[in-house]
């Protein structure tokens, strides 16, 4: 529904989002249009209502609640809306489908660079001085179209991807329906430039593991890149997987000659913080989660002496190893004893 009552609806959208940037994009359209439907992941059995679609139900937006590319056909097919905004979605769309109506795309980052995957996180990684958010039009390839809009925010050098992603929501709650309006009354925006075009690949989980030997500021900008929303960098302690929840370069730090990455060398009770060893520093541990865990908690109760070595080690697994083939051969010796002997006899027997 619109929520102005003195705006007249001229044009009917339907909104694709699945992650945490469509909340921000849902309030924009229903300022502008009538928004025809929202397609959204919500499994049925899922206990909680998530934010999105609470609020689309109190605009009464009708509800897709299956994200593929399929039920975004079928969705089309049975609202025939004006536009598909998109705002988060895991699959490039075919260009039969991009054929059958005009399609926009929300994009955080500086298009034609950091196209595809993870591009405000990879930003973060790779130091940039800048992300961004890039509205266009949708056109077969990946990230392709027409720029509608575009906007640089600057990435600060204290900044988590949490930080990042609250500036760039705010940025499209506040423009993406003017400008898909604008687009729809005729603006077609500018082409890119396909020369400077630059690619953003897949992050999985697993990519978050901390490698203690690269530079303390590598690990410092992964640590800020992975967090909330996003899985976390991780490292593990005492075999347990570790999250990374913030944390901070020392300096200036000590100078060790004798350096070994991972090595905790101060514990901060007090502060509650803990000193790691990387590749060319130290690296102030903040906050911490263990695997497991519910909440995040202050890296010195969970790291609790400077003889520890965080990372996953050879040691670490042989130790593993050894304690698996104890505990198989303690299962094996039990059930191979004449007692477990004469219980199974009796079983059959009975």
């Amino acid at each position: 529904m619109n929520s102005n009552p003195s705006l007249t609806p001229q044009y009917r959208v339907l909104l694709v989002g699945l992650g945490s940037t469509s909340a921000t994009a849902l309030e924009s359209m229903a300022r502008v249009f009538t928004i025809v439907g929202l397609v959204r992941e919500t499994p049925v059995e899922s206990a909680t209502v998530d934010e999105v679609v609470a609020r689309a139900q109190q605009l009464g937006v009708p509800l897709f609640p299956e994200a593929t590319v399929h039920a975004i056909e079928q969705a089309l097919e049975w609202t025939r809306p004006d536009c598909v905004v998109v705002s988060s979605f895991h699959r490039i769309l075919p260009d039969t489908l991009l054929t059958k109506c005009r399609f926009v795309n929300v994009h955080y980052a500086l298009l034609p660079k950091y196209r595809g995957r993870a591009n405000v996180n990879w930003a973060v990684i790779n130091g940039e001085s800048h992300t961004g958010i890039t509205i266009h039009e949708m056109a077969p390839g990946l990230d392709a179209g027409n720029i509608l809009f575009q906007a640089p925010v600057v990435i600060g050098e204290d900044d988590t991807i949490g930080d990042l992603y609250d500036k760039l929501n705010a940025i499209q709650r506040e423009v993406l329906g003017r400008i898909v309006l604008s687009f729809l009354q005729g603006d077609n925006g500018r082409p890119q430039d396909e020369t400077h075009a630059t690619y953003g690949c897949t992050r999985l989980p697993e990519d978050g593991e901390i490698n203690w030997s690269d530079s303390t500021l590598s690990i410092e900008k992964l640590v800020r890149a992975l967090g909330t929303p996003f899985p976390g960098a991780f490292t593990f302690h005492e075999g347990v997987q570790l999250t990374v929840c913030r944390a901070k370069a020392v300096a200036p730090a000590l100078r060790y000659d004798g350096r070994i990455p991972g090595r905790v060398v101060r514990i901060a009770r007090a502060e509650g913080s803990v000193d790691v060893l990387t590749g060319d520093g130290v690296l102030r541990l903040v906050s911490v989660q263990r695997k497991g865990e519910a909440s995040p908690t202050a890296a010195a109760n969970v790291v609790r002496s400077a003889k520890s070595t965080l990372g996953l080690r050879t040691s670490d697994l042989l130790r593993r190893i050894e304690q698996l083939e104890q505990q198989v051969q303690g299962l094996t010796a039990a059930l191979c004893s004449p007692s477990a002997q004469r219980a199974s006899i009796s079983r059959v027997g009975a």
